[in-house]
């Protein structure tokens, strides 16, 4: 019988070949998830046999990394600001730069502030989730144009606990008004990948992940227009916008809300030093 470190081994020579970066923590993530232990446990057993029906599925996992289908849709989950969240193809997976938006947002308030708080695009409702989590007194309404998004991050919130200070409605912000007002926090992590830029991404990206939530299918900052312009009307005098944006879009988002009439703009550089996340002030 295969042993725990003799698959892990195979497996991390197989995912190397087939071009999968990380090979070796890809491999032990795909078998934790097989035998419903933490990654760490696997280095507690490496001289277990592996079963028939365990190889089995292993391979499967495997045969499906090997085509690029990310890692957290094989698995069904995501760790995003210490929270696991539930995803599936119909959701972006949670990346960790968007962490500096949920620390930007926390930064400015006491977490025991009463804060209704606006998630337009929420996707699987990780920043909502985190929000509702960490500040303890908010209200977070969640806006996205897909049902099928919706009902993940209506999972999400249930299984963290939350779903009593979030709610998630159907919007799409581009071509339907919205007619919830002074809110005290509107935030984004809209679809800021321009049409040219999306033929370039990687296979995991382009092939498996939605599209309508990484690309505008325009310039990258479309959304970034109608939704500083409509939130003027939702938020309440000295209210804040939050966005994060793409690489190289910051002085373009900062001239479009300076357009919009928000001041004290703020910009956060990542873990990387690219400016991530812009914050205003309604006047």
């Amino acid at each position: 019988m295969i042993t725990v470190l003799e698959s892990i081994n195979l497996s991390s020579e197989y995912l190397k070949n087939k071009g999968i970066e990380s090979p070796r923590i890809n491999a032990e993530l795909l078998l934790a998830h097989i035998l419903n232990c933490k990654r760490l446990n696997l280095y507690l057993s490496f001289e277990k046999p592996l079963s028939e029906e365990e190889l089995n599925k292993y391979r499967e996992l495997l045969k499906r990394r090997s085509k690029f289908e990310p890692l957290q849709y094989i698995i069904g989950k995501v760790e995003f600001y210490g929270i696991d969240f539930k995803v599936n193809p119909s959701v972006l997976i949670p990346r960790q730069e968007t962490e500096i938006l949920i620390e930007t947002i926390i930064g400015q308030y006491d977490k025991y502030d009463t804060l209704k708080i606006l998630d337009i695009g929420t996707g699987s409702g990780n920043i909502a989730v985190s929000l509702a989590k960490n500040l303890h007194n908010s209200f977070i309404t969640a806006l996205d144009i897909s049902e099928e998004a919706l009902t993940i991050a209506n999972e999400n919130a249930l299984i963290n606990s939350v779903n009593d200070r979030t709610e998630f409605i159907k919007v799409d912000i581009l071509k339907e008004e919205f007619t919830g007002t002074d809110f005290d926090v509107v935030v984004s992590n809209p679809p800021y990948i321009s049409i040219e830029e999306f033929e370039t991404l990687s296979p995991e990206l382009k092939e498996y992940e939605p599209k309508i939530a990484l690309t505008d299918y325009n310039s990258g900052l479309l959304f970034y227009e109608i939704i500083s312009a409509k939130s003027n009307n939702l938020l309440k005098p000295g209210g804040k916008l939050f966005f994060e944006v793409g690489k190289g879009q910051f002085s373009k988002v900062t001239e479009i809300m300076t357009k919009n009439n928000y001041q004290n703009i703020i910009v956060t550089k990542d873990y990387l030093n690219i400016e991530r996340v812009i914050s205003g002030e309604k006047i």
